[in-house]
């Protein structure tokens, strides 16, 4: 099985519990305005590796996912638009025991598609889900990303039904997905998921501007200053509070 690569990190440490073996795919059907991999997005760039050869070199750092708690994790790039490939890697990995993670914005998911066995073969083998909840509102996630946001609701949704573990993440943006209101939805919203343990919010900034100068590409988000500490953490308590009264989607 062969799939297309950006880069792996070693012993990455915010992308799921542990000490872990982060592979970044590459390509990715939205255009986030404040994507800091735009270098991803590509699907004809990076580099084809098979998944035996990845193996081989996660192997190496069995000792150091082990002792932390650690595993693989798959980011991107959007890695559900090479669901074969990740689904054979994550098999490989929970035959030696290694915790798996799917670092995901979960675009890539189809609710109108009653049988997807790709999918399902994914979700059997994958054992922690990092989903990507930009913003609640349909409209504005249609200009922050080029898309509408109903089937990655519906994904979130569909983990919570399987009670596969989510950890949900959300990017403040100040001025587009900090808006009290929408922060307010986004907490109802999450006190159906049955799943979540955690929330992360994750504060704007602007580490990877120098890659959409290189690449020729407009950052349209380049006077927006990232938020201040405080409010990062008061919407962080306000949405793991909405953890605890859950009441999941029937």
């Amino acid at each position: 099985m062969i799939g297309r690569i950006h880069s792996v990190e070693t012993c990455g440490t915010v992308d799921g519990p542990g000490l872990r073996y982060v592979v970044f795919m590459q390509g990715c059907p939205m255009r986030c305005r404040y994507c800091h991999n735009p270098d991803t997005w590509d699907v004809k760039a990076g580099k084809e590796i098979t998944a035996d050869s990845l193996m081989e070199e996660i192997e190496r750092y069995l000792p150091y996912m082990r002792a932390s708690g650690g595993g693989v994790t798959a980011t991107g790039g959007e890695p559900m638009l090479q669901t074969p490939f990740v689904s054979e890697l994550f098999s490989r990995c929970k035959e030696k025991g290694i915790h798996t993670a799917l670092d995901t914005s979960g675009i890539c998911y189809r609710p109108e598609k009653k049988q997807d066995p790709d999918l399902e073969r994914l979700l059997s083998v994958t054992d922690l889900v990092l989903l990507d909840l930009k913003v609640i509102d349909a409209a504005k996630h249609h200009w922050l990303t080029g898309h509408h946001n109903k089937g990655i609701l519906a994904f979130a949704k569909l983990l919570s039904r399987r009670n596969i573990p989510m950890w949900i993440r959300h990017v403040l943006v100040p001025g587009v997905t900090d808006d009290p209101e929408e922060i307010g939805r986004l907490a109802q919203f999450l006190a159906q998921l049955a799943s979540v343990e955690k929330v992360e919010v994750l504060p704007y900034h602007k580490l990877g501007v120098y890659k959409w100068e290189a690449l020729g590409i407009p950052y349209s988000l380049k006077d927006t200053v990232p938020p201040d500490q405080d409010e990062v953490e008061k919407i962080s308590k306000l949405l793991n509070e909405s953890l605890r009264s859950s009441v999941p989607f029937h």
